[in-house]
């Protein structure tokens, strides 16, 4: 797959050759020339120096072959511009934008580009290191109607099986993270002190989820 990385700042340089490792066609856009220093030496993929909202430089990357586009500049409009771009000139089919303002990734997500929100992402990271005992979400589809969540195993439920947290359509275990190792959760799981949950709840159905994540089985 060809892949245009937007910005070779520290998070595009280190896209740019984790993709290049796993063996695809990278070229990467920067309007400092110094910027593709970050990048190996023997660097197999192509760097165009130029802005990634300008066709002329888009075209130099390889656009017409692109599968996938990345912008992760430090700018928000850039970073938006190029996605939009890419998305509606060039029908790139898989496109994401680093975004800074929270505020302004939820409207982008809404209208179909996918974002990266450093700030929210960061903050969250924060939270669930500082709180490792409440729910945080991980990931919301874009009307607000599902989520996914990670919390840590709450002590009632220690030594009982969890299949009491999946109710229905309402919200259910999908992935169970022990020692280190994610695995599915298969009929009569046991949860262990130290389990990670990874849930996926409706949005209206979180107090129930947490009343029963709090309260334990209901054969506790």
């Amino acid at each position: 797959m060809h892949v245009i990385v937007v910005g070779c700042g520290r998070v595009g340089s280190e896209l740019a050759i984790r993709l290049d490792q796993s063996g695809h066609s990278v070229a990467v856009i920067d309007k400092t020339r110094t910027a593709f220093r970050r990048l190996p030496d023997r660097w197999s993929g192509r760097a165009v120096l130029g802005y990634g909202y300008d066709r002329d430089h888009l075209e130099q990357a390889g656009i017409a072959e692109a599968q996938a586009v990345a912008a992760v500049t430090s700018g928000d409009n850039s970073n938006i511009l190029t996605a939009r771009i890419a998305r509606e000139n060039y029908e790139i089919p898989n496109v994401v934008a680093r975004i800074y303002d929270p505020r302004r990734a939820v409207i982008y997500q809404r209208l179909g580009i996918p974002t990266v929100a450093t700030v929210t992402w960061t903050t969250d990271q924060v939270m669930r290191r500082l709180f490792p005992d409440t729910t945080t979400r991980d990931w919301t589809d874009p009307s607000g109607t599902v989520s996914l969540i990670e919390r840590a195993l709450p002590e009632p439920w220690a030594g009982h099986k969890l299949a009491g947290l999946s109710q229905g359509e309402r919200f259910r275990l999908v992935t169970l993270t022990r020692n280190g190792s994610a695995r599915l959760p298969a009929p009569g799981l046991v949860g262990q002190e130290g389990d990670v949950l990874h849930l996926i709840a409706e949005h209206d159905a979180f107090d129930e989820l947490e009343q029963r994540l709090n309260e334990g089985p209901e054969d506790h």
